[in-house]
């Protein structure tokens, strides 16, 4: 099969590498990449949210697959574009996308399929929503659209309630419309299923690291690390959650007749009764992506095409055993404002059992610099979380540019919850 991946982050570096393995792959594209996926694929410039340009390069390549890996160009309608041509894609048509692109339209889900979530309100008056924030204290306030992750601000008093609406009115077209929820405790996990529309299978649980600083300190981030399997869930409680949230999500987004085909990613919170849906998103998580292909024991090509073509075979998927553990290594000043151009050294001396998935990187005069905030995920994959967690750590250590910066607890919650 020729394949075309769409995207540039360390989410789609994973992902090229995962492919790569497959016997079934004759020829891998990546638009536009990034020098990391160059190594398992050909790069080619592509701007990846154009329905127009992404269906031409899909024809004139004759691709068999196309899989969507950022969610821009789903919600702009890549799938639905590639449909009309009869192009497989591994990705949602837009309408169904809308359960990442709109958080007012996906709570509109949750409540029609029954699926356990926190008490909410949609607003879209900023002084209507500050004075309910205020009043309430304890809130989460998230921006209705799209906002690269940052659109969520969790608010512990009235003072910070005020602030994180007024923030979130500033983020221009994904703020115009602000949804206020209960504030959920607990651990918060990751859980991604293959999805045909109608079937699916679930990828092991993991859990990301948003704070920019250890101890979950900091401004939230897209993500500085990530493990796999996390070890708060039994089989048997998966697999209820399978029944409880990603099965009925489906129903619903199936009889509104937009299938979700991809990936239907449900932010879970694991509270005292029960896990409860904290988001959805339609493509695979970053940092996440990166662990979980390390942990997955198979081939993903013919997964993607069952999922793309309505056939997928719900079953258990094998994995290695142990974990796998990714840890981000962000430039100087990320979040709020990354510095670039710093000389990346030191991944020669990462061992073979640890890969570096590249995000945020660019080749300058013949050397890789920084040109992101989160410039790269090392991972590691052991016969134990702590295993894992201290080989990819010696690769954090190993890796060196100016101002680099990264968690050395990616794990550690998951460390503590076993016996």
């Amino acid at each position: 099969m020729k394949v075309l991946l769409l995207g540039s982050g360390g989410r789609e570096h994973a992902l090229a590498w995962k492919l790569a393995q497959s016997p079934r792959l004759s020829r891998l594209l990546v638009g536009p990449g990034n020098p990391g996926t160059a190594r398992w694929g050909t790069n080619v410039p592509l701007q990846a949210d154009s329905p127009e340009a992404v269906v031409s390069l899909a024809r004139r390549e004759r691709v068999d697959l196309v899989v969507v890996g950022p969610e821009a160009p789903l919600v702009a309608g890549v799938a639905d574009a590639l449909a009309q041509v009869d192009i497989p894609c591994f990705g949602p048509v837009a309408a169904a996308a809308r359960i990442e692109g709109s958080k007012a339209f996906a709570k509109e889900i949750m409540a029609e399929a029954g699926v356990p979530t926190a008490a909410f309100r949609v607003f879209t008056d900023a002084a209507e929503a500050e004075a309910y924030a205020v009043a309430q204290g304890r809130i989460v306030v998230k921006a209705d659209g799209l906002a690269a992750g940052k659109g969520v601000i969790v608010a512990p008093d009235a003072k910070a309630a005020r602030e994180a609406v007024r923030a979130v009115a500033e983020m221009g077209q994904a703020g115009q419309r602000m949804v206020l929820e209960e504030l959920l405790e607990g651990e918060e996990v990751s859980l991604m299923a293959l999805c045909d529309g109608e079937r699916y299978v679930l990828l092991p649980l993991s859990q990301d690291h948003k704070r920019v600083g250890e101890g979950d300190t900091g401004p939230n981030t897209g993500g500085m690390g990530a493990y796999c399997p996390a070890p708060f869930l039994t089989p048997a409680q998966l697999a209820q959650v399978g029944e409880q949230v990603i099965a009925p999500t489906l129903a619903v987004l199936k009889k509104r007749g937009t299938p979700l085909r991809g990936v239907l990613y449900a932010g879970l919170m694991l509270t005292a009764s029960g896990p409860k849906v904290l988001e959805f998103n339609a493509r695979f998580g970053d940092p996440e992506t990166q662990v979980l292909m390390m942990q997955v024991d198979e081939d993903l090509l013919p997964l993607m095409e069952a999922c793309a073509k309505g056939t997928l075979e719900p079953r258990p998927l094998k994995q290695f055993p142990g974990a796998s553990v990714g840890v981000v290594l962000a430039a100087e000043g990320y979040p709020e404002a990354p510095k670039k151009g710093a000389r990346i050294e030191g991944l020669d001396a990462v061992a073979s059992n640890a890969p570096v998935f590249l995000a945020g990187v660019a080749k300058q005069d013949g050397a890789l610099v920084t040109a992101g905030g989160r410039v790269l995920t090392v991972c590691a994959r052991g016969d134990s979380l702590a295993t894992a967690r201290e080989r990819a750590l010696e690769s954090a250590d190993a890796v060196r540019f100016e101002g680099k910066h990264f968690r050395r607890d990616i794990g550690a919650r998951g460390l503590r919850a076993r016996p």
